[in-house]
């Protein structure tokens, strides 16, 4: 049974901030360091683990949380609070980092519903829709508008598995408990191509709404990087 106190927790001014923001590299780094405050005061971390899916290890003295982000393995270290890749010296990016925290502290531990929505239909995601297209359904439709059958191969690398919605599914285990689906149609002379991203009804049990539009956004950025390899 999961605590129901911790799970009703108000966590105010979690959002990472929208890059048109003045300084937003200093807002960021702001936001990072809310979150990891917030995470290592916490003292039922396994409750946090149980939560989000994730792991609690201990070794040589240091606790951390071990889990997975966009099909790569992450170590949050308590006690020096670092964020590192397992197995790879890549550095790991600041948003990437902050994602990771905001999962963490979201995680209410619910079952998802298995129905799956469009952004604007995430509570205010409609106010939101215009950023959330631009950032990330225009330039999946650029992209892959014209290669839909190419959205598979570059999914992959990031752990998509096919999907059976429109023309052109994938769907990304994003963390152990946010599915994304990509939805490709592929146009023809009468219309153009579309795409949509989808997120389980629950998907704010375990993401702010803002955090959604940067996970969208840095998940198509890895489908655009790997087509153009």
């Amino acid at each position: 049974m999961f605590n129901s106190a911790i799970m009703s927790e108000k966590l105010d001014h979690l959002s990472i901030a929208f890059p048109d923001q003045k300084n937003y590299e200093v807002a960021y780094g702001l936001a990072y360091s809310l979150a990891l405050e917030k995470l290592t005061s916490k003292v039922d971390i396994e409750d946090f683990c149980r939560r989000s899916g994730s792991i609690l290890i201990t070794e040589k003295g240091e606790r951390f949380i071990q889990l997975s982000y966009l099909n790569s393995i992450y170590r949050i270290n308590l006690n020096k609070q670092i964020i590192s890749k397992v197995a790879d010296d890549t550095p790991v990016e600041l948003r990437d980092k902050i994602l990771i925290l905001h999962f963490l502290l979201t995680a209410s531990g619910l079952p998802l519903s298995g129905d799956l929505i469009s952004f604007k239909d995430l509570g205010e995601g409609l106010a939101y829709y215009p950023t959330f297209a631009q950032r990330a359904i225009q330039p999946l439709i650029s992209c892959f508008g014209k290669n839909p059958d190419k959205l598979l191969n570059c999914a992959e690398q990031i752990g998509g598995v096919k999907s059976s919605f429109g023309d052109f599914a994938v769907t990304i285990s994003a963390f152990a408990r946010v599915p994304v689906t990509i939805v490709l149609w592929q146009g023809d002379d009468e219309f153009p191509p579309n795409a949509n991203i989808l997120f389980d009804r629950l998907v704010l049990e375990y993401l702010p709404l803002e955090d959604l539009i940067v996970l969208s956004q840095t998940i198509v950025w890895k489908l655009v990087k790997a087509l153009k390899i």
